[in-house]
């Protein structure tokens, strides 16, 4: 009797995680992960810092050794890349002809970044830095002295702009918005990073587009919009990601802002699944739907999927979490903050030791911490049980945020 056949396409965590829990559920079927890259799934967080820096090699980065997927008897199918799934056939189509069975699906693909329709974006010595192979060799080319552009100044920017600096580069960021991190922590907190990236002595433009990036050959500078030319040895775009739904688009398979699933994690084919950074999910602490590009979403979301691969019916539903290390200060954020949302900030900004929430009506709806970690758990069971808090209170260091949980359940 043939066994049954889950296949996981994409070779990131999601999928990882997914092949680990369906194995540890019991599950004794076939279980392949197909990927685009030749790498064993490894984690993308340090190729903005560990690796970039050179305090890391690739193979930390695995997630596991090949060998572990050998034991646990799960195909690693590298280097090639899905095209299409056959719904009635239930059939996946490779870009090289190839057409592998399934019995059930779970795509995990993430996304593509975002580029500029500005010519010399193709030039070589400019990076998106959305693949381990990138982040190795543009580690090769930082040396005290380079002259390095990066496009952007979110959490990818941010956080390129400090390692390089941190390897004594010249740095340049060039962003679009009035402030770096804005769109996401919202004027006052994207200010502390302003502040904190000009100390380090990175050249930060903000309210600036690009026109151009020139080189003979190679990149050599890059022209602003205003005519202000930035000379660069590199240049490292980094100014987001869009879902990759071209297969679920090329089979049929609903997908706007990602690939549409409930909160088991089902595309509307009961034998489809959808995790990670692709998958736009019901979440019940939020109030509405979301797409998530985020360590932990990736990790307990390719895991929830696993366990409804097997029939478990158990919903997923997460306060999302991201941190982001830049110099020698960590940043943690939980739920989605709206930057146009009435903030409370617990702590001193300047001192860069504190916590800030977001509200409405009277309950948090989303939180960060500049190095006052333990701020963050606290808040992530507000978000999950709509505490209601006083704003005076939980701006008072003298009061415990553990104090505001207890007294809003009694």
């Amino acid at each position: 009797m043939r066994k049954p056949i889950f296949m996981l396409l994409g070779g990131g965590l999601a999928s990882a995680t997914a092949a680990a829990t369906l194995r540890a559920e019991g599950f004794d079927g076939r279980v392949v992960i197909v990927g685009d890259e030749r790498h064993p799934p490894y984690s993308r967080p340090p190729l903005s810092k560990d690796v970039l820096r050179g305090e890391k090699t690739p193979k930390q980065t695995w997630l596991r050794p090949p060998e572990w997927y050998a034991s646990k008897e799960i195909e690693l199918q590298l280097g090639v890349r899905a095209v299409a799934v056959d719904r009635g056939a239930h059939e996946v189509e490779m870009a090289n002809g190839e057409r592998l069975t399934y019995d059930k699906l779970l795509i995990a693909t993430g996304g593509i970044p975002r580029t500029l329709d500005i010519p010399g974006v193709n030039l070589p010595g400019v990076f998106f830095l959305t693949k381990l192979e990138e982040s190795v060799a543009l580690h090769d080319l930082l040396m005290p002295g380079t002259p390095v552009v990066v496009i952007g100044a979110g959490f990818i920017g941010a956080e390129v702009a400090a390692s390089v600096r941190k390897l004594g580069c010249q740095v340049t960021i060039l962003e679009t918005s009035p402030i770096p991190l804005g769109r996401v922590l919202g004027p006052r907190i994207g200010q502390v990073y302003a502040d904190l990236h000009r100390e380090r002595g990175v050249i930060l433009r903000t309210g600036i587009g690009v026109d151009r990036i020139e080189g003979n050959g190679r990149v050599q500078r890059v022209v602003a919009s205003d005519g202000q030319i930035h000379e660069a040895a590199v240049v490292v775009i980094g100014i987001g990601q869009v879902p990759d739904i071209g297969l679920a688009l090329r089979s049929g398979i609903p997908a706007h802002n990602g690939i549409e699933v409930d909160e088991l994690c089902r595309t509307e084919a009961a034998d489809i699944f959808a995790a990670g950074d692709i998958a736009h999910h019901p979440n019940r602490f939020l109030g509405r739907h979301i797409r998530v590009e985020h360590w932990q979403n990736a990790q307990h979301q390719g895991a929830a999927a696993a366990r409804n691969m097997l029939g478990q019916a158990k919903p997923f539903h997460e306060v999302p979490w991201v941190w982001s290390d830049q110099y020698e200060h960590n940043l943690q954020v939980v739920g989605l903050p709206d930057p146009s949302g009435h903030l409370v900030v617990r702590g001193d900004l300047a001192e860069r030791a504190f916590s800030a929430f977001f509200l409405r009506d009277g309950r948090v709806t989303a939180a960060l911490a500049v190095n006052r970690p333990q701020d963050v758990r606290i808040a992530r069971q507000m978000i999950q049980f709509r505490t209601g808090v006083s704003e005076s209170q939980l701006a008072d260091l003298d009061t415990s945020l553990d104090e505001l949980l207890v007294a809003d359940d009694n």
